[in-house]
């Protein structure tokens, strides 16, 4: 098994968006095993499945401390000027010193929360291709089922179900790449 792919220009799907198409697909699978009248013409994915058919296979902190830190309470120029004072002396500097002191835990503090929120989202998108790669996987199988079952079935219905397989077989390409997973 390889790695994960964690670069996002390296990602065949890049957010949970882009995983909205594989399970409209599996949504479609679905729906075509529960009725065997279905046909491409009345799936909501029908041209993707006739095209596959056709090819084949932080600032509050700075705020506050603006705020209530200096001499003068409040955001007149006198408590702002005052705020900005006190703050820049804790570093020996006066008001300019002042700005980056209050901004310092804002931005910090920012750049803490933009990398656990992106760390966050991009544990629920591999665990979300992780779940559609398997339902996928499961899908495709009862396909192969109903098209041996069904071997006898009228041909738009055939081509129906090999388009489904077509395109989940390409959905499980992507997601094998994405996820480090060895053809």
């Amino acid at each position: 098994m390889g790695n994960y792919v964690t670069k996002k220009s390296d990602m065949k799907f890049q957010s949970q968006d882009a995983l909205k198409t594989v399970q409209s697909v599996i949504d479609d699978v679905d729906a075509a095993l529960k009725d065997k009248s279905r046909r491409i013409g009345n799936s909501p994915i029908g041209e993707a499945i006739a095209g596959a058919v056709g090819v084949g296979v932080g600032a509050g902190i700075g705020f506050a401390g603006l705020y209530l830190g200096g001499s003068v309470v409040g955001l007149s120029a006198a408590g702002i000027t005052s705020g900005l004072a006190a703050a820049g002396a804790l570093i020996g500097g006066g008001m300019v010193a002042g700005i980056a002191v209050l901004a310092a835990p804002a931005v910090v503090l920012g750049g803490a929360a933009m990398g656990v929120t992106s760390y966050v989202k991009n544990k629920k998108l591999r665990e979300s291709k992780e779940l559609l790669y398997n339902n996928a996987l499961k899908k495709q199988t009862a396909i192969l089922k109903a098209l041996k079952e069904e071997c006898d079935a009228d041909k738009e219905r055939i081509e129906y179900l090999n388009g489904l397989n077509i395109l989940l077989q390409a959905a499980i390409k992507d997601l094998r790449h994405d996820l480090g997973i060895a053809s």
